[in-house]
């Protein structure tokens, strides 16, 4: 007999190429997969962080007419731009399905522009009687358009690999006001109702608490609700596209497990900062853990 498989890690922040790390990984390990790929915008993306200090030379003003000086800290980003996109994804995809459990959920998040061909390679990949839904995240922030309707929501494919038999907790689903209480009823309307598959969620602010400084950073609050409904506390989750790390602390805040992929040591850092609390695993592009604070197995 052979030797024993190592179990999965409960809480890793990896540093490498993620289809490399998928092909690792055992299969079915993961209950909850959500990845947030770039979305071949073919443009950089990049977000400066920046802090104010007092300076009466400064060049912005602020409340009582006090003078402030702007202190750019760094920037963060990547380039998004790609000539194969779905050629890319592909590979991903299919250990992506590979490694989620019997009765797990596939969550890919992109926008507009890829969201058709994705569904078809989905389909492909899955079948398409593991299409359950897709989720439009809306919001209503930033420029508008003068010359086409503004584009202001991102998409969510839901994928599971068992169609008949999948993790999805109805009384997990956080309720959301009436929009006309009135009309039915006090009771009702103080319990609220669940959303539908058209979520309004804010951004993260750009002057929240919540924000890490990185690009393409997704709020909390959507991946909260992913997470509550469709995985149990205790679940190990993946998200292979980590970037600032904010699936993880939604899973870790819901008493779950991550392991979190990212190629961009900034991503990483931030990472490793943002969730440090939790006690993650620092994973090098080898494999070997850098810093740890239970030593688990690897992969």
């Amino acid at each position: 007999m052979g030797a024993p498989r190592p179990p999965a890690p409960r809480r890793q922040i990896i540093f490498g190429d993620n289809l490399e790390t998928l092909r690792r990984i055992p299969d079915n390990t993961f209950a909850l997969i959500y990845v947030d790929p770039p979305f071949n915008t073919n443009r950089r993306q990049a977000r400066t962080r920046l802090r104010t200090v007092r300076d009466r030379n400064g060049d912005r003003t602020g409340f009582g007419g006090n003078r402030y000086r702007t202190v750019r800290l760094g920037t963060t980003g990547f380039d998004d731009r790609y000539d194969d996109y779905l050629g890319f994804l592909r590979p991903r995809l299919e250990e992506a399905r590979r490694v989620l459990t019997a009765t797990g959920s596939f969550f890919l998040h992109v926008d507009f522009r890829e969201v058709h061909y994705a569904k078809v390679l989905l389909d492909e990949i899955f079948g398409r009687d593991s299409f359950i839904n897709e989720i439009i995240w809306a919001y209503d922030y930033g420029a508008r358009s003068k010359s086409r309707w503004s584009p202001k929501h991102d998409n969510l494919l839901w994928y599971a690999k068992d169609p008949d038999h999948y993790t999805f907790h109805y009384d997990e689903i956080d309720r959301i006001p009436y929009l006309a209480p009135t009309l039915v009823g006090a009771e009702k309307a103080a319990r609220g109702k669940t959303p539908t598959d058209v979520w309004w969620h804010t951004i993260v602010s750009p002057t929240g608490k919540e924000r890490t400084g990185y690009a393409t950073q997704k709020p909390l609050g959507v991946l909260e609700r992913i997470v509550r409904v469709h995985s149990d506390p205790g679940d190990l989750l993946l998200d292979f596209f980590a970037g600032s790390g904010s699936f993880g602390e939604a899973a870790a805040r819901n008493r779950r497990d991550f392991v979190l992929v990212d190629n961009n040591p900034d991503a990483v850092r931030i990472m490793a900062d943002r969730l440090g609390r939790f006690g993650p695993d620092l994973v090098n592009c080898e494999g070997v853990v850098e810093r740890s604070v239970s030593q688990p197995q690897l992969l």
